[in-house]
Order: C-alpha cells, then sequence, then structure tokens
C-alpha cells in the first residue's frame, strides 16, 4: 500500500486530500492521511470577517474528521515537529487535553510513516525583529487569535462608551460658564445649571474617549479588516452603542511602503486608498514601525499613536519548522521546490502553497495566494497520479487570473487578468463584490461539490436574516 501523507489542512491542502481520497480512498492501494493541529478548517482569507465579528466561525467551519469520514481519507491530529528521511517517517506533537477534558494529553507523541510526503503547513505572521510586535500585538494566523480580537475589539468599545458616559462635575459658578472670546454661555462645556447645584458638563467631542485601532501592514488582510472594522462600528451604532462610528473609533493603518497594497497594479491600490478614505480610515505609508507597546505605537518617523488594540499584518514567514527538517529553504524558511513540486532535496517530498518557494519563470515566485494554493493542489492530483504509475511528473505552471480586495458591505475593487480578457481588466463596486464572494463558494464546491455549495448558499442567505449582523459575544 502506498502511502500519502498531507501535513496541512489549509485551503490547498484540504483541497488535495479530499480529491485524493475521491479518487483513491475506496481502494486498497492507496492510504491518504490529512495531519492538521487543529480540529477544523476555516478559509484563511475570512479571518479579518472573523475578527470583525461578521462571520461566525460556527457555521463556517469544516470538521477534518467528518471531511475524513465523507471522503475516504484519514485524519491524524498533531502538530509536525520532526521529519525522519531515512525511515521515511513524521513526528507529531502530543495533543493536550482541554481544561475540562481530564488530566494528561489526549494523544501522546508519535510517529507516522510515509512513501509521499506533501507539505501544506502554510505561513506564519513576520514580526520582522520588531521591539515589542510580538508581545502586544494580535495576528490573523488563525481562529483564535481572529476570536481574540474580536473580543478585544467588543471590550474596548463597552469601556469607551462607559467611560464617555460618566459625568464631568464641576464647581456651581455664579453665573452660566461664559464663553472667553464671546461673553455668552459656552454650549460645549456646559450641560444644565441648575439652581443650587453643581454643572454636570459633559466632554467636548475631541476629548471623549475613543476606540484607537491601529493596523500595521497594508496588505490585503490589513485593508480588508479596516473596511470590515468600520462596518463593524456603525452595526454597534445601530444595536445601541453610544459611540460615533466615525469619530469614537480612530482606524489607522501603517504601510511602510509608498502606497497600500504594494504588491497590485498602481489603479487599484489608488481605488482602494480613496475608498478608505471615505471611511475614515487614516493611512500613513512611507513609515514604519520602530516599536509596538501595550497602548501605543511608535514609528520610526517619530509619530507616537495611541492604540486599544494592534493588528499585526505587515508580512509572512513559513514556520520554523521547516527549517528543521534537513531541506532546502530560503530565507523565509519556505522549501525551495523543483517545477513537479518537489522537494529539491527529497523527491519522496512534495511542497506548496505559501510554506513553498516555487519559481514562476520570468515574474520571479508563485505568490503566496489563495488561487495559487488551488492550482498546485489541482496540479498535484495528476502529478501523484504519474508517480503512482511510475510515469515521468508534469511541471507545474501558474497562471494569475488577477486579484480582488473586498472592503466589506462597502465596495470591492481588483483586476482580472487572463483567459478572455486577454489582459488585464480594472473592476471595482458590485460586479467586482460578485466575484470575490465566488473565490470562496469555488473553495467550498472543490470541497463538497456543486450542489451542496449552493444549498450551503442558501443556508447561510436563510440564516442571516436570523442572526445578529456583528457577532456580539
Amino acid at each position: 500500500m502506498h502511502r500519502i501523507v498531507v501535513v496541512g489542512g489549509g485551503a490547498g491542502g484540504l483541497e488535495l486530500v479530499t480529491r485524493l481520497g475521491d479518487k483513491y480512498g475506496r481502494g486498497k492501494d492507496v492510504q491518504i492521511t490529512l495531519v492538521d493541529r487543529s480540529l477544523s478548517h476555516i478559509w484563511k482569507p475570512l479571518l479579518h470577517e472573523v475578527a470583525a465579528g461578521v462571520m461566525d466561525t460556527a457555521t463556517h467551519q469544516l470538521s477534518y474528521v467528518a471531511q475524513a469520514n465523507w471522503h475516504h481519507f484519514e485524519f491524524a491530529a498533531g502538530e509536525m515537529i520532526g521529519l525522519d528521511r531515512a525511515t521515511k517517517t513524521i513526528r507529531l506533537a502530543a495533543v493536550p487535553a482541554a481544561l475540562d477534558e481530564g488530566e494528561g494529553d489526549l494523544l501522546p507523541e508519535r510517529t507516522l510513516a510515509y512513501d509521499t510526503l506533501v507539505l501544506a503547513i502554510g505561513s506564519t505572521t513576520n514580526f520582522f525583529g520588531v521591539a515589542g510586535a510580538q508581545e502586544n500585538t494580535i495576528a490573523l494566523d488563525t481562529v483564535e487569535q481572529a476570536e481574540r480580537f474580536r473580543r478585544r475589539l467588543m471590550a474596548a468599545c463597552v469601556r469607551a462608551q462607559n467611560a464617555a458616559d460618566e459625568p464631568v462635575p464641576s464647581v456651581a459658578p455664579a453665573s452660566p460658564a461664559m464663553s472667553a472670546s464671546h461673553g455668552v454661555p459656552d454650549v460645549h462645556d456646559m450641560h444644565e445649571a441648575q439652581p443650587g447645584a453643581g454643572v454636570v458638563a459633559t466632554r467636548p467631542i475631541e476629548a471623549r474617549p475613543k476606540v484607537n485601532l491601529v493596523i500595521v501592514g497594508a496588505g490585503a488582510t490589513g485593508v480588508e479588516l479596516s473596511a470590515e472594522l468600520r462596518n463593524t462600528a456603525e452595526v454597534l451604532r445601530s444595536y445601541g452603542l453610544k459611540l460615533d462610528p466615525r469619530k469614537d473609533v480612530r482606524i489607522t493603518i501603517i504601510e511602510s511602503s509608498p502606497r497600500i497594497l504594494k504588491a497590485l497594479p498602481e489603479r487599484v491600490s489608488g481605488a482602494v486608498a480613496g475608498l478608505l478614505g471615505k471611511l475614515d480610515v487614516d493611512i500613513l505609508c512611507g513609515d514604519s514601525v520602530a516599536e509596538v507597546r501595550k497602548r501605543e505605537v511608535t514609528t520610526t518617523g517619530g509619530r507616537v499613536l495611541p492604540a486599544d488594540i494592534t493588528v499585526w499584518s505587515a508580512g509572512i514567514t513559513a514556520p520554523a519548522v521547516l527549517g528543521t527538517l534537513g531541506l532546502a529553504v530560503n530565507r523565509l524558511n519556505q522549501i525551495e521546490v523543483l517545477p513537479t513540486l518537489q522537494s529539491k532535496t527529497d523527491p519522496d517530498i512534495f511542497a506548496f502553497g505559501d510554506c513553498a518557494s516555487c519559481e514562476w519563470p520570468e515574474h520571479g515566485f508563485v505568490p503566496p495566494r489563495a488561487q495559487a494554493a488551488h492550482q498546485q493542489a489541482s496540479f498535484l492530483v495528476k502529478a501523484i497520479d504519474a508517480r503512482l504509475k511510475g510515469q515521468n511528473l508534469p511541471a507545474f505552471t501558474y497562471r494569475d487570473f488577477g486579484s480582488l480586495v473586498s472592503l466589506g458591505k462597502f465596495s470591492a475593487v481588483g483586476n482580472l487578468m487572463g483567459g478572455l480578457i486577454g489582459g488585464s481588466m480594472f473592476i471595482e463596486g458590485l460586479f467586482a463584490r460578485v466575484m470575490y464572494t465566488s473565490l470562496y463558494r469555488m473553495h467550498v464546491a472543490a470541497l463538497h461539490g456543486v450542489w451542496r455549495m449552493m444549498l450551503d448558499t442558501v443556508a447561510n442567505r436563510l440564516r442571516r436574516s436570523t442572526v445578529p449582523r456583528v457577532k456580539l459575544h
């Protein structure tokens, strides 16, 4: 029996084992196993929506155990912590029990044998050695981190509202407060004067407590999160939160490059910057972060920004474990692969997605995007089939179909490439939003089939009509 082990249940890894399971899982000649440290899957490009509270993970997470049962592969829970190429085994860390699951580990440290190993463990946040960044910011690599951000956001808004509601007592003057410049009662400093009582003054708008949110990095994640946070602030206002969604919730993006979305065409970048400006999102380009403290961010340009919550989305690197496996890696710890997606060190090991460094002739390297992982997963189904038959493996060719950036309910912007277009086409508004949504639906179709995807779409639409637009607790 040929043992195929896929490590990483992200967008590409889960699509790969699903298709391999459908193709070989019912037979006795091939065994397919998925390894992941989590028990469920969520499409990573949606994590900014989880963080903003506009997506409930309970309705979009997919259990690996259930998917394995439906598509005839096996699932092994655990984090890969080692590789023995001589014995063709990987080592999995023990799975600890939760606080309410009793003492000891749920699963012990163990090994898993393979004949073909596929690494698809994605990427993690790169803090670039900035002082205080790892300790005082929140990354958006996992559902747990996104949920942590959402809870802190809700708490910060509640605290700001309570602080704004607190009366500011002052000594009762003999006459109403007079404006120093005009000699008339100053309505900004006086709430109501009552005989024999002190004056209760409201806070001037500029002095009211604000929720200060700082996002480091203006790539797709940072930009999309900023728009969703503005939407969340407006929704919370409709649910009774007494904060001005534009003036009391301040959102700032810091980007070291001269413009946001530096990996996308300038027209897309400019259009998105204009839309964010209309949403009162402050953009600081050409300035990088020097230090992050618990309540403030200092830039190399000398700015000191107050920050109730700081999100770090400034870059990615491959997980550190890849540098310990004895495989050739680049400076970002990505595994260097051949055009066949085989490791340059070991032909029995493949790697793809964010954790792989794959050359893209005349362009550099395949970018770390969901569409690249999807294309590589489809390619590996064919490549592994050729390997099982003893045939020569084909070479992977990446096709760039463009990029889309969602600004939530406000808009979407992007460019489409290739196919019938014959070049690049700029799109914006409703059409771009439909195209962006279709990317996730294509992922769902790859996992469940078209009919189940359509039913899931309808079910989500119906569910959204009976639940709050923002997850409140």
